[in-house]
């Protein structure tokens, strides 16, 4: 599964819509991640050619289950790594936005270290 950083930010973001609302729409999504319409558009013409998402009539977006499968993986990580945050002492306001950076390139040996102390703590 390559793909692009930004592209993940999109699906975690669809997915946490998702969860919280039980619906998602490119203008939460806009929102969310305080990007323009026009951007949320060109990702979402994106993602959709590149089958991780589907627009119904009603412009509700909902994740396949290869951008869930992502989606699910980078939101997991960003959880994990923002609770390891604050476990070392970072206000839970910043934890979040480093993890949010970090989700993305920490290899999967370091983020499995992470999540096997959070664990054990």
């Amino acid at each position: 599964m390559n793909i692009y950083e930004s592209a993940e930010d999109y699906l975690e973001q669809i997915l946490m819509l998702l969860e919280k609302k039980g619906h998602a729409r490119s203008t939460d999504v806009a929102i969310g991640l305080n990007v323009t319409k026009p951007s949320v558009s060109v990702a979402m013409k994106k993602l959709r050619e590149n089958g991780y998402i589907t627009m119904g009539a009603d412009n509700l977006i909902s994740l396949t289950d290869k951008g869930y499968a992502i989606a699910r993986k980078i939101y997991d990580r960003h959880q994990v790594l923002t609770k390891y945050l604050v476990q070392l002492g970072v206000p839970e306001d910043i934890a979040r936005e480093d993890a949010c950076k970090i989700e993305h390139d920490l290899s999967e040996e370091s983020f499995a270290a992470i999540a096997n102390q959070l664990r054990q703590s």
